[in-house]
């Protein structure tokens, strides 16, 4: 039986060399890095030799190595052609988000994997952060009581960049929202279920680039709770804590720095006992909680070892593009939403980009 899945990687430069190599690839037991492709051949040979992969010279090249899966790193406007490069190899992809631009090449890649045969994956690491974990546990358990709020913050300075394709909509599909705004959205409905209806605001308000800098977004979930998130590529660094706020009728779960690249941050459950009663002096406490902090671990490493154990295995891939293709037509409504100024049904998201 197979005991390691041997990958490749397109686009190895950015976010595949900064974490998914050294952070996911290189430490994980049921995987192992083989080959890597970018479109710079001297940052693919600098990789390459970093971490005693082959350097592939063309994505031809890469697939036609001795692999079995590919991981896609590359911007988001060539996502569509590498993935259904791979389908055609016979190879299985895990392929950041967002899958594609538009809806219509999301589904044209989820359709080319299917016929294909192929596993196909969408990498929301953030999934895998294990203070994320304890949390959706927490919720499951119903220690949270009825979902009633959820909100989740991501936001950065990213100033006009020379030939930056987040700040291209024609090369990235959008902007702060789409970029960032998709993990947290995914990290919502991962504690409080599917959303059917948004609301959305986008804008430029400080950068003078093409793709939004600020998108503000009102989520309406299944189960009866709202949500929010923010997402802006126009407020400094140290200014944005990240934040995560999860309200139910049991209490509060409140955490700072989990969203984000980082492997933990800080995280409190503020829990009420069933038979509380009003109080009619609404006292707050300065202190309290219980500190959520389970033992930690990587959420690249954690991201590729489960999509790799699904491929020896044969268990349902915890990453599908399902996932991917959701959040793909969830993301078409909040842009026709900040375009129309109309509340959305999120399935009705197929039809708009």
């Amino acid at each position: 039986m197979k005991t390691r899945i041997k990958w490749g990687v397109i686009g190895s430069g950015g976010i595949a060399r900064r974490r998914t190599i050294p952070e996911g690839f290189v430490p994980a037991r049921n995987a192992h890095l083989v080959a890597v492709q970018d479109a710079s051949a001297a940052v693919n040979k600098e990789v390459a030799k970093e971490f005693g992969a082959v350097a592939a010279d063309s994505i031809e090249a890469l697939l036609a190595a001795d692999i079995d899966a590919v991981y896609i790193a590359s911007p988001v406007h060539t996502h569509q052609e590498q993935v259904l490069a791979c389908a055609r190899a016979g190879k299985h992809v895990l392929c950041e988000k967002s899958l594609g631009r538009t809806v219509a090449e999301a589904e044209a890649m989820v359709a080319a994997c299917r016929q294909a045969r192929v596993q196909f994956g969408t990498a929301f690491m953030m999934r895998f952060q294990t203070q994320h974990q304890a949390a959706a546990r927490m919720i499951r358990d119903g220690q949270l009581g009825k979902p009633v709020y959820a909100r989740a913050q991501l936001s950065c300075w990213y100033p006009p960049i020379p030939n930056a394709w987040r700040q291209d909509p024609a090369l990235g599909g959008g902007g702060s929202l789409i970029d960032m705004g998709s993990h947290c959205i995914d990290l919502l409905e991962m504690f409080f279920g599917p959303v059917t209806r948004v609301s959305c605001f986008t804008r430029n308000a400080v950068q003078g680039y093409t793709s939004e800098d600020s998108a503000a977004v009102l989520l309406d979930f299944a189960n009866g709770a709202l949500g929010t998130v923010d997402t802006f590529f126009c407020i400094q660094d140290a200014s944005s804590k990240n934040v995560l706020e999860l309200y139910g009728s049991k209490g509060s779960i409140l955490a700072s720095g989990t969203i984000g690249q980082g492997s933990q941050g800080a995280m409190t459950a503020y829990l009420q006992a069933d038979d509380a009663g009003y109080a009619a002096q609404q006292a707050r406490s300065a202190g309290g909680g219980l500190s959520i902090t389970p033992e930690p671990g990587n959420m690249y490493r954690a991201e590729i070892e489960a999509f790799s154990a699904a491929l020896i295995e044969g268990e349902p891939n915890p990453l599908s593009s399902d996932i991917g293709l959701h959040s793909q037509k969830l993301l078409a409504a909040c842009y026709e939403s900040a375009r129309t100024g109309r509340v959305l049904p999120v399935e009705a998201g197929a039809s708009y980009g």
